[in-house]
């Protein structure tokens, strides 16, 4: 069986970083827009999570609006809502996230050099075309 999701899409919003209670795993999510490829104008919105060192990553150099390719599994998972009413969501928990928008000069941080920035992070060691 295969559980394998490709995306390619813009950020809506800022990675939103985390850490867990338990043993403080870092974890960040966001949301991508997809635009379909049936000649319409639709677009679909996904959440993503995203773990690890990988997780400060995205949430160190992505931000709204920029472009990210992601590889990953679907996960459809339920939870109780404060309200007490039982939900589900759908996400795609990330395997490896390439950054395709160049680092603006006007973002904060170390690098200012497109050629230092991380455009790729693969936790598992997997060659992934794109």
């Amino acid at each position: 069986m295969l559980n394998k999701v490709i995306l390619i899409g813009r950020l809506t919003r800022d990675p939103e970083l985390r850490y867990t209670p338990t043993n403080g795993t870092a974890v960040a999510s966001f949301a991508l827009a997809v635009d379909r490829m049936n000649g319409k104008d639709e677009t679909d919105f996904i959440d993503i999570v995203v773990w690890n060192k990988q997780a400060e990553l995205c949430a160190q150099y992505l931000s709204k609006g920029k472009s990210a390719a992601v590889v990953g599994r679907l996960q459809i998972r339920s939870y109780e809502a404060k309200d007490g009413t039982k939900r589900r969501v759908a996400e795609v928990v990330a395997e490896s996230v390439r950054f395709l928008s160049p680092k603006s000069s006007s973002d904060p941080g170390p690098r200012s050099d497109f050629d230092e920035f991380p455009k790729e992070i693969n936790l598992e060691d997997e060659e992934v075309p794109f």
